[in-house]
């Protein structure tokens, strides 16, 4: 799971740092769920399945007006190796206004303000500045 989320990290840095406008990588049901928080808060122009290959997702970059990527890093926060876990308690400590997270959860991936809609906590994947 890590692998494929850290390979399409890497290539949306990647695409942005190289001004692309469309990047692609493999399609996988992470993949997807995760690009669809990003496009529901507006990281991403969008996404889709590739037209000639439907083993890949075409990734729509965004940029601001002045140029810049509107993602400026990702992070993955909890490894394999060193898991980390935030309850709903904790979960609202956090600060959501500068820093966006999307939490693992028992039902499944949210953001960082559905968490603390719906109450829950869970392990933290990715922020997002």
């Amino acid at each position: 799971m890590k692998n494929h989320l850290e390979n399409m990290f890497s290539t949306i840095k990647n695409g942005q740092m190289a001004k692309k406008s469309v990047v692609v990588n493999s399609r996988k049901n992470i993949c997807e769920e995760f690009l669809k928080i990003f496009w529901n808060e507006g990281f991403i122009s969008g996404y889709r399945i590739s037209p000639q290959n439907t083993d890949n997702l075409e990734i729509f970059l965004k940029y601001s007006k002045t140029g810049k990527p509107v993602i400026n890093s990702l992070k993955l926060l909890s490894k394999p190796s060193q898991r980390i876990y935030y309850s709903s308690k904790q979960v609202w400590k956090l600060d959501s206004s500068k820093t966006f997270i999307i939490f693992s959860t028992n039902s499944g991936l949210k953001s960082i303000n559905q968490c603390k809609k719906d109450k829950v906590g869970g392990e933290p994947l990715v922020i997002i500045n």
